[in-house]
C-alpha cells in the first residue's frame, strides 16, 4: 500500500476502535507518517458522559478512564499498524488535549536506529531547543539530550532524553508512577502551553500542544500541531 492508502487505513481503524471505547468517535483523525514516527492528531473527541463530567471541571475523572481505556488500545493499535503496513511500534506515547477535545498518540518504531530521520534544520529550531531546555530546568532539569523533527508543515515532533531527577526516580520504583505522571502534567504544561514565545520562535499559530512520558526510558516526547498559513 502506498502511504496516504496507509495513512486512510489507520486513521479509519483508530476511528473506529475509539468509537467502540468512547461511544463517540473523533470527528477527525490525521496521520502523519515520517518513519520512525507515526502521529496521530484526532479533533473532537469528547462523549457526551465527558462533557458532563468537563462541565463539572472532573477533568482527573476523564483522564483516569482515558488511561485505563489505552492500555486496551494501544496493543490493537499496534497490532493492526504491524499487520497493515509493516510498522512496528517499539514505543507508544500518548496526550490529551481535553479542553480543546483533542489528543495525539505518537507511535515509534522499533528500528529506530537504522531509519531515524535525519537530523535536519528547520526555522527557531536552535532557540526552539534553548527554550524546551529553560522550561525543563524550571520544572525538573535541563534534558540530557533535545532531538527534535518536522513530520510536515503542521506537525514537529520533540524528544527529551535524560529528564529525571532522582526523586522522581525513587517515586518510580515506590509504584508511583501515576501520580508523578499527573503532577508532571499539570506542572509541565502549565509552563508549555501558557509559553508566549514559541509562536514567535517557529513563526507559526500554535494549534495544539501535547506532552507525553516513558519513565521506564526516561524520555518525553512533545507534539506541536502548527498552522504554517500564518
Amino acid at each position: 500500500m502506498d502511504e496516504k492508502a496507509v495513512q486512510f487505513e489507520l486513521a479509519s481503524h483508530v476511528g473506529r476502535l475509539l468509537r467502540e471505547a468512547f461511544g463517540k468517535g473523533p470527528q477527525s483523525i490525521h496521520v502523519s507518517i515520517r518513519r520512525p514516527y507515526v502521529v496521530f492528531y484526532m479533533r473532537g473527541l469528547l462523549s457526551p458522559t465527558e462533557k458532563i463530567l468537563l462541565e463539572q471541571d472532573q477533568v482527573f475523572s476523564i483522564q483516569h478512564t482515558r488511561d485505563l481505556l489505552m492500555k486496551t488500545l494501544i496493543p490493537e493499535i499496534n497490532a493492526y499498524s504491524s499487520l497493515l503496513s509493516g510498522i512496528n511500534f517499539q514505543e507508544f506515547y500518548y496526550d490529551w488535549g481535553i479542553h480543546n477535545h483533542s489528543g495525539v498518540f505518537v507511535g515509534i518504531e522499533s528500528d529506530e536506529g537504522e531509519s531515524g530521520i535525519k537530523d535536519e534544520a528547520y526555522l527557531g529550531k536552535e532557540e526552539l531547543h534553548q527554550e524546551i531546555a529553560d522550561i525543563s530546568h524550571k520544572v525538573e532539569k535541563i534534558p540530557a539530550e533535545i532531538n527534535s523533527y518536522m513530520i510536515n508543515d503542521r506537525v514537529l515532533v520533540v524528544v527529551r532524553n535524560g529528564i529525571l531527577i532522582s526523586i522522581e526516580k525513587e517515586l518510580i520504583r515506590l509504584g508511583q508512577e501515576l501520580n508523578l505522571k499527573l503532577a508532571k502534567g499539570n506542572l509541565e504544561k502549565s509552563y508549555f502551553h501558557n509559553n508566549n514565545h514559541f509562536e514567535r520562535i517557529l513563526n507559526m499559530n500554535i494549534v495544539d500542544l501535547f506532552v507525553d512520558w516513558d519513565f521506564q526510558l526516561d524520555k518525553s516526547v512533545m507534539v506541536f500541531i502548527l498552522n504554517p498559513s500564518q
